[in-house]
């Protein structure tokens, strides 16, 4: 972190963020950068904008890249490690929960966003008329195996076609009728609805555009849904005490329980788990779940204990869910890369 002077005697500090260039990361990272202002006024952040292989490559599964992780947050991360940053932005659940990153550290989580999924429909197509059907004969476009598998639990006979791309992107292509290309050549499509992070859209001013938010029971969000993650060196103290500064510590608690859950499971970002915390005085409550991308093989697991030992509850209902076959349902519906 350099300290810089403005030429008049006034010293501030400069800490450089990398985020990727996508309208909805740009919009957490000015969010980010706004609260550290407030929060001290010395500091002048600067966002550095990165192209990742996930935003190059809008087309293939994730799993080719190594998964949200390595589409997403490894080569901002490297930035992060060679020191030519001081620190990243990450949504949450981008972020692998199965594996550490020697010498990074989560130095900050905001408050969480809205955590829940919602469904966005095309012109001319009603939510009622998709529950009328079940779901026969439209498309529901999503690269979310988890968001896969509750679409077919709660609309039997929908068809899920793999759709990729920024969220404006993915509404423009929804409203034209484009075709969505797949990896290894060929379309499919156009869709009729897509499943999206409400949140997500609310930050790129597509809220109006929700036919249905779905309920935690509808649909259970991913591990760190809605929260924004900010990465630093492990050992770079002063950069730790300003992102502790505006660092959201209910949000942060909750974040360690549904990562501790991935954890166990060792499940990546892709995978089809999900898992939710909420606290409720001195108490938290974290459900889990595991189903396989049919909706078919479904297990669930919901347990609370006291809300300052996270990570202790995300291990109990892991080990849960291990019990009652989770790791099977894991290991026969991970997609091919």
């Amino acid at each position: 972190m350099r300290v810089v002077g403005n030429g008049v005697g006034v010293v501030g500090v400069l800490m450089r963020i990398g985020t990727r260039k996508s309208t909805m990361a740009l919009a957490q990272t000015e969010d980010i950068a706004r609260q550290l202002s407030v929060a001290a006024s010395e500091l002048d952040v600067e966002i550095v904008k990165f192209e990742t292989i996930g935003d190059r490559d809008q087309t293939s599964k994730l799993l080719r890249h190594g998964g949200k992780g390595g589409a997403f947050v490894e080569e901002i991360r490297a930035a992060v490690t060679a020191g030519r940053l001081h620190a990243a932005m990450h949504s949450l659940k981008d972020m692998p929960g199965n594996e550490d990153t020697p010498g990074l550290v989560i130095g900050a989580t905001l408050a969480r966003d809205p955590p829940t999924d919602a469904l966005v429909v095309r012109p001319g197509v009603t939510l009622e008329a998709m529950k009328a059907s079940r779901g026969k004969g439209f498309k529901i476009g999503t690269n979310a195996v988890r968001r896969a598998a509750y679409a077919r639990r709660l609309f039997p006979d929908v068809e899920i076609i793999h759709f990729r791309g920024a969220a404006d992107t993915r509404i423009r292509k929804l409203d034209n009728n484009e075709m969505q290309r797949l990896p290894g050549g060929g379309e499919v499509g156009p869709a009729d609805a897509l499943i999206m992070a409400r949140s997500g859209l609310e930050r790129v001013g597509f809220a109006t555009r929700i036919a249905h938010d779905f309920t935690v029971r509808e649909m259970l969000p991913a591990a760190g849904q809605g929260i924004v993650a900010v990465e630093c060196a492990a050992t770079d103290w002063r950069t730790r005490q300003y992102l502790a500064l505006i660092d959201d510590p209910r949000a942060h608690l909750c974040a360690d329980a549904e990562r501790e859950v991935l954890w166990v499971l060792n499940g990546h970002c892709n995978s089809p788990i999900a898992a939710y915390a909420e606290i409720d005085g001195m108490r938290m409550t974290l459900t889990a779940s595991a189903l396989d991308e049919t909706g078919g093989s479904f297990i669930e697991v919901r347990r609370d204990g006291p809300a300052d030992r996270p990570r202790e509850l995300g291990r109990a209902v892991g080990l849960d869910l291990l019990d009652q076959g989770a790791g099977a349902i894991i290991a026969r519906t991970r997609p091919a890369i």
